[in-house]
C-alpha cells in the first residue's frame, strides 16, 4: 500500500529480491560469454551480449507469464509475484539491450536511417526475408508502455481496471517476440535444440494458465441471473463458510468475497482489490482486514475501506440470513460504504 505518491520504498524482502536477480543475471552474462568465447571464438563481444541479452530477456518473459496462474496453482508462488513489476522492467531494460546492440552492429553507418533500417531490411545475416525485426521493434514499444507505467502513480490515476487491461498486453508483447525470434535467429540456427526450447516454453506458458483456469473454475459460486437489480440473491447455506476464510462468489458478474469474522458476523465485500485487481476471495483474515494475497493490501469487511492512514476502499455489499441462507443484494454500494455484518445464531 502506498499512502502517497514517493520513489520505490526496497524493504527488506525487496531488497533480497532484487539481489538475487541481479546475482543470477550476473551469473548469466559471465556464463554465456565465457561459454560463447570458449565454443564460438570468432563472435565479436557485442554479438555476445546481444544474444545474451535478448535470451535473458525471454528467459524472464516466461518467467514473468508463469508467475500468475503458479501463485494460483500454489501459493508458495506468491512471494515471486510480490515484486513481479521488477522483473517486468528489468526484462524491458534486457530487450532495449538487445535492441541497441542490434540497431548499433547492423543499422549504424548506412545511407538508411537507423529505425528505418529495422522495418526496410532484414539485417543481412542469413536471416529470413520475413520483417521480424518490426515485429520485434512492436512487441518493445509495448514492454516500454507497460516499464513505463509501472509506478502506483500510474495505477492510481489510471485506475486499477485501466492498469489491468493495458498491462495484458504482455501476452500480445510475447506473441510478437515469439514471431520475432522464430523468424529471426532459429533461422540461421541448425540446431533443433533451440526451436524445441522455445516451444517448450509457449506450451508451458500456455498449458499453465489453462490448468490454472480449469482447476479454479468452480472457484466461485457462480449465482448471476436475471433478478431485477437491487434484489437479494441466496449464495450460499451458513454451513458452507469457514471462520475467517474468505468465500468467493459471482453475482451478477461480480466477484464478491463473503467473510465470517468475529464468530458470527457475515459480511460481503468487493472481490477485486483496488491495487491490481488481485483476487480477495483467495487472501486471507490478517488483523480484522481481509488482506488480498498478492500483495497484502488490506480492507475491513464492514466497511471496504483500508485500516489508516492508506485510503483504498472497495465497494461493500448487503448481506443478510434467511433461513440458514446467505442472502447477498446484487447491486454493490459506492466503495467504502458501511454496511452492518448479518449474524448467525451460534449454537
Amino acid at each position: 500500500m502506498s499512502v502517497s505518491y514517493k520513489a520505490v520504498d526496497w524493504n527488506a524482502f525487496k531488497k533480497r529480491y532484487d539481489k538475487v536477480l541481479i546475482c543470477g543475471l550476473v551469473f548469466f552474462f559471465t556464463a554465456f560469454i565465457t561459454a560463447g568465447i570458449l565454443l564460438h571464438p570468432n563472435l565479436t563481444i557485442e554479438i555476445l551480449l546481444m544474444r545474451a541479452s535478448a535470451l535473458a530477456a525471454i528467459l524472464l518473459l516466461h518467467l514473468i507469464l508463469a508467475i500468475g496462474p503458479l501463485a494460483r496453482i500454489n501459493r508458495m508462488w506468491i512471494p515471486l509475484l510480490y515484486n513481479r513489476r521488477h522483473l517486468g522492467v528489468t526484462m524491458f531494460l534486457l530487450a532495449l539491450t538487445h535492441s541497441m546492440l542490434a540497431i548499433l552492429t547492423y543499422h549504424v553507418g548506412g545511407g538508411v536511417h537507423p529505425v528505418v533500417s529495422v522495418f526496410t531490411t532484414d539485417a543481412g545475416f542469413r536471416m529470413s526475408s520475413f520483417p521480424f525485426q518490426a515485429f520485434g521493434f512492436a512487441a518493445l514499444v509495448i514492454l516500454f508502455i507497460m516499464a513505463a507505467t509501472s509506478h502506483d502513480f500510474w495505477l492510481k490515476n489510471l485506475t486499477a481496471p485501466v492498469w489491468k487491461t493495458l498491462h495484458m498486453g504482455v501476452y500480445f508483447a510475447y506473441a510478437l517476440l515469439i514471431v520475432h525470434v522464430a523468424f529471426g535467429i532459429l533461422q540461421s540456427e541448425t540446431s533443433p535444440v533451440y526451436s524445441l526450447l522455445l516451444v517448450s516454453g509457449v506450451i508451458a506458458v500456455s498449458g499453465l494458465h489453462l490448468f490454472s483456469g480449469w482447476s479454479q473454475r468452480n472457484l466461485d459460486n457462480d449465482v448471476s441471473g436475471n433478478e431485477e437489480n437491487g434484489e437479494y440473491i441466496a449464495v450460499c447455506p451458513v454451513s458452507d463458510l469457514t471462520e475467517n476464510v474468505p468465500l468467493g462468489a459471482n453475482i451478477g458478474g461480480e466477484r464478491v468475497a463473503i467473510l465470517l469474522y468475529d464468530r458470527d458476523k457475515v459480511s460481503c465485500v468487493s472481490g477485486v482489490c483496488q491495487h491490481q485487481n488481485g483476487p480477495l476471495a483467495e487472501g486471507q483474515f490478517k488483523f480484522g482486514c481481509l488482506t488480498c494475497p498478492w500483495h497484502g493490501y488490506q480492507y475491513k469487511p464492514h466497511d471496504g475501506t483500508s485500516p489508516e492512514p492508506f485510503t483504498e476502499k472497495i465497494p461493500t455489499f448487503d448481506i443478510k440470513i434467511v433461513n440458514g441462507e446467505v442472502l447477498v443484494r446484487n447491486r454493490p454500494n459506492p466503495p467504502g460504504t458501511p454496511v452492518e455484518a448479518a449474524r448467525i445464531t451460534l449454537n
